[in-house]
């Protein structure tokens, strides 16, 4: 239609497409919900292994002799105790304490740092640091979306399939560490962070030498049951292993502190941007915190939908953030904002699906930990 903007494709569309990819739109881009089914692939991922394309996420470089200090000011977590090869989870701020985004930041060099940031934010981020990096002296903010392919192999036979396709040590990659070597006899930044509550490998590669890296993990790990995953089981993957979704979970309205991220929050690194709020409510508390429930009663609780104290209540306490079927705990889970003085854990809710009330109850996240798995 006219005036629509036009979607974009990563460079392994083609393969979504010949994969029988279920296209949808997505920030900005034409990406596969799903291939096989939501619920095959999730299982994948937490059994064997899954494949996932994140080449639609942002990568934004931040350069120059006082990098570090840049950083340190826009983000609230603390990247001075960062070594070269280590990536870290925080926020990047608003003045209020609130996120403009949230972000994986890679430390490629002493004078050099990889943001890696969500695709519906990458303009908005982009344009955000910039203009605090203006008149900056020491400081080149570059956005280098367009030069990356990125690749998700996510699951515990992860190492297994990858190891075959690179002299890298993979074991020696530590959880949030990164390394440069070589898949698929293609150039690449190999990190271990993970956004699926499973062990597994980001591949970042140059967007010509995408399509044939991803038929070379597949072809590898198809005979042990490795199959290509899209963003519908990445995202019911995600909540099962209580991770934030920005635009559901966390925004530019809410803080660090109301959504459980006090761990990315170092008050003690020095100033940065919206440090004096996040301070007084470390000080104060909240006055909301982001909890988890599942529902007792039938249905499933869904972005948007009101959450009642008591059943019979007028005014809701606050709103679904995320829901969704578990595909592996085969129950319906979600998170929702609610005042922190009923945010118990073991407390009855009422949650309005479609103008009737279902009964819910908050229970402590994650839903489903990996370690926690393996123990039992």
């Amino acid at each position: 239609m006219a005036g629509t903007k036009q979607l974009k494709r990563t460079p392994l569309y083609d393969e979504h497409v010949a994969a029988g990819g279920r296209i949808v739109p997505f920030a900005g881009f034409e990406m596969p919900v799903q291939y096989t089914g939501i619920r095959e692939e999730h299982l994948a991922v937490r059994h064997r292994a899954g494949l996932f394309d994140v080449s639609h996420m942002g990568e934004i470089f931040v350069r120059g002799p006082r990098a570090l200090d840049f950083m340190q000011l826009i983000s609230c977590n603390d990247h001075a105790k960062m070594k070269v090869g280590r990536a870290q989870y925080t926020g990047l701020m608003y003045p209020q304490g609130t996120f403009v985004d949230d972000m994986l930041v890679h430390r490629m060099a002493e004078d050099e740092f990889l943001l890696v940031v969500n695709a519906a934010n990458v303009d908005k981020d982009f344009t955000y640091i910039t203009d605090l990096a203006t008149g900056e002296e020491g400081v080149e903010v570059e956005n280098r979306s367009d030069d990356w392919a990125q690749l998700a192999l996510q699951g515990p036979l992860a190492l297994e399939v990858l190891r075959p396709l690179t002299e890298t040590d993979l074991a020696g990659i530590r959880y949030y560490r990164f390394t440069l070597g070589e898949v698929a006899g293609k150039r690449a930044i190999i990190a271990r962070t993970g956004y699926t509550g499973e062990d597994g490998f980001e591949v970042y590669v140059a967007p010509g030498d995408a399509a044939a890296v991803w038929r070379s993990i597949l072809a590898e790990g198809r005979p042990k049951g490795v199959i290509p995953a899209g963003l519908g089981a990445r995202d019911t993957l995600r909540l099962e292993a209580g991770m934030a979704l920005y635009g559901n979970d966390i925004d530019e309205t809410t803080t660090p502190l109301e959504a459980g991220l006090e761990w990315i929050v170092k008050l003690d690194k020095g100033d940065f941007i919206g440090r004096d709020v996040l301070e007084r409510q470390a000080e104060e508390g909240v006055e909301r915190r982001l909890v988890g429930f599942e529902m007792v009663d039938r249905g499933i609780a869904r972005h948007g939908y009101a959450v009642y104290l008591d059943e019979e209540g007028d005014e809701p306490a606050g709103a679904v953030t995320s829901g969704t079927l578990s595909p592996l705990l085969e129950k319906a889970i979600g998170m929702a904002y609610l005042p922190v003085e009923a945010a118990v854990t073991g407390r009855d809710i009422w949650i309005d699906l479609r103008g009737r009330r279902r009964r819910g109850r908050i229970v402590e996240l994650p839903f489903y930990s990996r370690k926690r798995s393996k123990k039992v």
